[in-house]
């Protein structure tokens, strides 16, 4: 599974502020309506609805919320930059300016779980999330997101 089979560029956003995580994950959720035609209304109920569960914010100033939707065929994810971090409710208390978010068929499973593994495993690593935050222009963003994969297939 590879990030470029899962993100399109269009579905990564550079927000200059957003006012709470609710505000943030309704901005995921245009996000992924513009980017796949998704239901946005629909994805930030998910959104909320698996945050109800636990918080997704997992350390580092890294979140990674993540919701299944019915009219999803294929794991899709949207990417947000935040230039001034929120609170998110993260594991380490830290707030986060890093957002990647999965939406997965509902019967997806194991590729719902892969494709959090693999945003998980890139966004743990502190000099793609330096990378990341020294740039603010979405093209940009979605190459270093993306630039292992041309590496590891040569």
């Amino acid at each position: 599974m590879e990030l470029s089979k899962i993100l399109k560029p269009e579905a990564v956003k550079v927000i200059t502020a957003a006012s709470s995580k609710k505000r943030l994950l309704h901005e995921l959720g245009d996000v992924a309506n513009s980017a796949y035609e998704l239901n946005a209304s629909r994805a930030v109920e998910a959104l909320l609805e698996r945050e109800s569960l636990g918080p997704t914010g997992v350390g580092q100033g890294v979140a990674l919320p993540h919701a299944r939707l019915a009219e999803v065929d294929r794991v899709v994810g949207a990417f947000i930059l935040l230039e001034k971090p929120i609170d998110f409710d993260s594991v380490d208390r830290q707030p986060v300016d890093i957002v990647f978010s999965l939406f997965a068929p509902e019967d997806a499973g194991v590729e719902h779980l892969k494709a959090l593994a693999l945003v998980s495993r890139r966004l743990r690593e502190p000099s793609l999330c330096s990378k990341l935050r020294a740039n603010s222009d979405p093209a940009t963003l979605y190459a270093i997101l993306i630039a292992d994969e041309a590496v590891q297939a040569a």
